[in-house]
């Protein structure tokens, strides 16, 4: 059964034909970006060598499409504008 909530060719067996999970992975890899606001108390996971900060601060982490971390920035302003600087096409996620 169809999800609703997924595009139509989400249950398409034959898309499995078309990409491997690996190129699935890789695609937009380099090429597109996406702003995550982030608690500093969660940084240590994505960022091992942040120095201590408050844990309430509110900082954006400016992430590759399969996830890796690009840069943290205090603002968001600064991280479009890295993104920007970056030639990265930016992904909005909901």
């Amino acid at each position: 059964m169809h999800d609703p909530n997924s595009p139509w060719w989400a249950d398409n067996a034959d898309l499995a034909e078309i990409m491997t999970v690996d190129e699935l992975t890789e695609l937009g890899t380099g090429d597109i970006a996406y702003i995550k606001p982030i608690k500093a108390r969660d940084l240590r996971e994505m960022f091992p060598d942040v120095p201590p900060l408050h844990d309430n601060m509110t900082l954006y982490a400016l992430l590759n499409a399969d996830g890796t971390p690009i840069l943290l920035a205090d603002s968001r302003e600064a991280a479009v504008a890295n993104a920007f600087e970056a030639d990265l096409e930016m992904a909005s996620l909901h």
